[in-house]
């Protein structure tokens, strides 16, 4: 542990800014909700890596995973009839070790029927300001953009347009050499983290909206030329902070996302988790319209405090655990 000062003020900060979360959403009539950690089935983002655990004893026994999110939760109560709901959840990641990473750490997800992405980004920014001024740090700027003028402006390149050979030049560049095996998106990712992320305003709170429909995850696709995923991401400062969907409600295309992924994590010999059919279920019988947010506490937490390391912020890290 740190000095008794700095973790206790760390403390301290986390639970008064839980208690304006709290109250920010019992103003707004959005209901707090609990839900289990461990479920049968796990994520096939090839990206997230599960933690699982064996439940019962002798033949019994049963694979469970620890949750990287209680989405599939909370669509389970959305598609029971709850109509907007948030949850401050301990998530758990494996491999995901740093300064801004950790294998277990606290998600603030919320969900609400009948908007869509964009209004849900106003409420997202209405709430981090809110919390920015609680901490003392005052009102950011706000901008946004689209996923293609983000990379216009700070890489040069177009995401959505530009040839493949123009993006391995952009690459190599910023010194990255031997990327013939990378899938588009991959080299995207890259040159977010490396080359756009460092470059964006240290105090200014940046929405980037229109991801390619490659990059939808579980958001719905939007028609169009080329078509674009219904996404949002929010950076607090160079912090990626919150990712956002109009959510997808259809359960054959849910499940036909979740089987490629599967295949790409076959392809790259990573384990194969049992997909949620409880999910795909609740989903067949109808998810309503909704949109929904996951934010990092943990993240938010460092900048609320000044911070740029989770061991500042964290009494026990992983490695002291």
């Amino acid at each position: 542990m740190k000095s008794d000062q700095d973790w206790l003020s760390a403390l301290r900060r986390r639970a008064g800014a839980y208690q304006q979360v709290r109250a920010f959403f019992e103003q707004r009539g959005v209901l707090e909700v609990e839900t289990p950690v461990l479920s049968r089935g796990g994520t096939t983002d090839p990206q997230i890596e599960s933690l699982s655990c064996l439940v019962g004893t002798g033949g019994n026994a049963e694979r469970r995973y620890l949750r990287t999110s209680p989405e599939f939760f909370h669509k389970r109560l959305l598609a029971a009839g709850v109509t907007d709901l948030f949850e401050l959840a301990k998530v758990f990641r494996d491999g995901e070790f740093g300064a801004r990473h950790n294998p277990e750490f606290t998600l603030l997800e919320w969900y609400r029927s009948g908007w869509d992405h964009y209004r849900l980004m106003d409420e997202v920014g209405e709430l981090v300001q809110c919390l920015l001024n609680w901490a003392g740090q005052g009102h950011w700027p706000v901008r946004t953009l689209s996923f293609a003028e983000l990379f216009v402006e700070y890489a040069g390149v177009d995401p959505l347009h530009d040839t493949r050979a123009a993006l391995d030049a952009r690459l190599a560049a910023a010194g990255v050499m031997g990327m013939d095996s990378w899938s588009r998106d991959e080299a995207l990712d890259y040159l977010r983290g490396a080359v756009i992320e460092p470059a964006l305003p240290t105090r200014q709170l940046t929405f980037v909206v229109d991801f390619p429909a490659s990059q939808a995850a579980l958001a719905r696709i939007l028609p169009g030329d080329p078509p674009l995923a219904a996404r949002f991401e929010l950076y607090l400062g160079q912090v990626e902070l919150a990712n956002g969907y109009h959510e997808l409600t259809d359960a054959a295309e849910q499940r036909r996302r979740f089987e490629a992924d599967l295949a790409v994590r076959g392809q790259r010999s990573q384990p194969l988790p049992r997909l949620d059919e409880a999910l795909l279920t609740a989903m067949e019988q109808g998810l309503p319209d909704c949109a929904g947010v996951a934010l990092g506490m943990d993240r938010l937490l460092l900048a609320l405090g000044g911070a740029t390391d989770l061991r500042q912020l964290l009494p026990f890290p992983h490695d002291q655990a």
